[in-house]
């Protein structure tokens, strides 16, 4: 008996155990139960709250929307066509990404959008929040979430590594020519740094540039270019084109603005100092139109009328009919969508360039998101297109030699924290390439006072620098508006607090209501957005923004009076010759704008055909390269609207000669 007694504790004591050890587990598969409905969750996004619908059964989550977000589009939110169609061939956002990874996963645990880290924090948040509501612990909905497969080793006629524009461009040509491509882009989402450009694009116009009057002001830039001693022959030849043609144009009593592909290259290459290889600047202009009515023939649509962009020297800028970069993008990832001939690697970066025993490029090492990696080789070529360095900061202050700018290690950048990291200029110097200008750094006047980005700013502020002007704290003008991006930059920086307004009335042909419920920002916000989050300030007179922006009323006034009289006269203090309007009458909008580092002109040297060259002046063989990765092109200082003629001349012609030559 006493032996039976034992036995019986035993049992005892072990079934105790086992329950003990089971119950945790028996937990976690038995969630806490919800309450069935649909709850409405928020977060603060990267622009704005971002809400979000979610069902519950008691055990699962049975669908999840955002239902409002302001999210950057092709970033944080969906990138769209001009129709509205949303596109995903280019990668899908986190604010549909995440809800359809979180209900297919039923965790919370699932990866969030690279590229896009505050808005996948956000969209979770709200979920969490809905969840919350619903009675849900939320520690039982963080199992892992299955992990994705390992990629595989690729091959295609041409490999891209870099999804931006002219990485998107040189894909889309190299498909037109035949070629399959493979796009390596180390973020969720296509886009870099031409997503979040100002949609400004240069080039000679012959028909758009008939409806502008060439006053006596603009034709002394023309003559003063002309007048200038030459620096080469090449420099003396360029010349002796453009004055032939301007010869021409008086001779035949004109009166329309004068441009063409000659002027529009000397003027790009004094605008750089002198400093950019000629032959580049000359292919780019002589391509620009081109270029241009390639990218409608894409899809691609303008506005029917020419303007000067910020810094762009002169009326030869086409201006996208949607926000920032999306109209770009969108005709591009349009054209992949359509296309059986590109695959799209996202979340994947090229970390080495590989060469056959020759030298020759044939393609890519690259890691997945998981870090796993695979090679992707290239029959044809390779093509580099993954941006500058302003993003790294480390970077910009090791080759900030030039002598223009001081310290840079505390200024903010225009470009994608992600997106401009030098990381394609250090592959092409493992492989042999030689470097063009890399002290040649610029920064721009346009960022926002809260973070840098060019965002939230009124439309005219990027593409009508005729109709407003530059004050500073103090209500006074300190620069010629339409000078060189480098000239306002550090006029800017002797500013107090280095920051100014951007000053616009309710005057001249580009105004558009402040009160109307169809006004929107360049990049999509309603006005009173802006107003409430301190990216513009308005008054309905003089003397009430005056008092806003705490500058003495008289000074102010004195200001605007003096600048009225050069639009009269066609003199003005700062030596500026753009002026097509008076400002007179309210509302007045003022812009806070800050200089940050923006675009980087030195970069990998190429020759006029997009070949990436060695230190021996010799093109590796299987390599090209578009877009800022290059350097060469805008020597000192890149006019503003030049970038985006860079990326879709050179990434066209790296694409079609990657694709073509043997």
């Amino acid at each position: 008996m006493r032996m039976l007694s034992m036995t019986k504790k035993a049992l005892a004591l072990c079934l105790a155990l086992c329950l003990t050890l089971c119950l945790p587990a028996l937990a976690e598969e038995q969630k806490t139960p919800m309450t069935p409905g649909t709850y409405t969750g928020s977060a603060n996004g990267m622009n704005d709250k971002i809400l979000v619908e979610v069902a519950v059964t008691e055990d699962a989550i049975t669908s999840i929307a955002v239902t409002h977000e302001q999210e950057t589009p092709g970033i944080g939110g969906p990138l769209q066509d001009a129709q509205g169609v949303t596109l995903t061939a280019g990668g899908v956002s986190p604010v549909d990404a995440i809800p359809a990874a979180v209900v297919e996963a039923q965790t919370l645990a699932v990866d969030g959008v690279t590229g896009a880290t505050i808005t996948s924090y956000a969209v979770k948040a709200a979920i969490k929040d809905a969840l919350t509501q619903a009675g849900a612990n939320l520690d039982e909905w963080n199992e892992p979430a299955p992990a994705a497969e390992a990629a595989q080793d690729q091959s295609a006629d041409v490999v891209v590594v870099g999804g931006g524009g002219a990485g998107l461009a040189a894909a889309v040509a190299a498909a037109q020519q035949g070629a399959s491509v493979i796009v390596v882009e180390k973020l969720a989402e296509v886009g870099g740094d031409t997503l979040v450009c100002g949609a400004i694009y240069n080039t000679p116009d012959e028909e758009l540039q008939k409806q502008v009057t060439m006053t006596e002001a603009v034709k002394t830039t023309v003559e003063a270019a002309l007048a200038e001693e030459p620096i080469s022959e090449e420099h003396a030849a360029l010349q002796a084109e453009v004055q032939a043609q301007w010869d021409a144009y008086k001779a035949d009593g004109r009166t329309d603005l004068f441009d063409t592909k000659e002027w529009y290259a000397l003027q790009t290459w004094n605008g750089g100092d002198k400093v950019a290889d000629l032959d580049l600047v000359k292919q780019m202009a002589n391509l620009s139109y081109d270029g241009l009515k390639w990218i409608e023939s894409l899809g691609m649509e303008f506005r029917n009328s020419i303007g000067q962009g910020a810094g762009s020297l002169w009326q030869r800028t086409h201006t996208s009919i949607m926000q920032q970069g999306t109209g770009f993008l969108s005709t591009y990832v349009n054209c992949i969508a359509n296309s059986d001939k590109i695959t799209m690697l996202l979340s994947t970066t090229g970390t080495k360039l590989i060469q056959d025993e020759s030298g020759r490029v044939t393609g890519v090492v690259c890691t997945d998101k998981a870090g796993n990696t695979f090679n992707v080789t290239a029959a044809k070529g390779v093509i580099l297109a993954t941006g500058g360095f302003a993003a790294n900061s480390k970077m910009v202050q090791e080759n900030n030699t030039s002598g223009k700018w001081s310290d840079l290690s505390k200024v903010a950048t225009t470009n994608r924290f992600q997106c401009s990291q030098g990381d394609g200029i250090t592959m092409a110097v493992e492989a042999g390439a030689s470097l063009t200008d890399m002290d040649q750094i610029q920064l721009l006047y346009f960022g926002n006072i809260v973070n840098g980005q060019i965002t939230k700013y009124p439309q005219r502020d990027v593409s009508g620098t005729d109709q407003i002007i530059f004050i500073n704290k103090e209500g006074k003008r300190f620069v010629n508006e339409g000078a060189r991006r480098d000239v306002i930059c550090l006029a800017s920086f002797e500013q107090t607090d280095g920051m100014f307004y951007m000053l616009e009335s309710g005057d001249g042909d580009q105004y558009v209501d402040i009160h109307s419920d169809e006004w929107r920002s360049a990049d999509g916000f309603t006005f009173s957005y802006l107003e409430e989050n301190g990216y513009v300030i308005a008054a309905e007179t003089l003397e009430e923004l005056a008092e806003k922006l705490g500058c003495q009323y008289e000074d102010l006034k004195a200001t605007l009076d003096a600048f009225n009289e050069s639009v009269e006269t066609g003199v003005d203090e700062f030596g500026r010759t753009l002026y097509s309007t008076k400002l007179e009458n309210g509302p007045w909008v003022a812009t806070p704008r800050q200089a940050c580092v923006h675009h980087t002109m030195g970069g990998v040297t190429i020759d006029p055909q997009t070949h990436v060259l060695d230190t021996d002046g010799n093109a590796i063989p299987g390599l090209y390269a578009a877009g800022e990765i290059t350097g060469g092109i805008h020597g000192a200082n890149r006019l503003g609207g030049n970038a985006v003629v860079d990326t879709v001349v050179f990434g066209k012609l790296a694409g079609e000669n990657a694709a073509t030559e043997q």
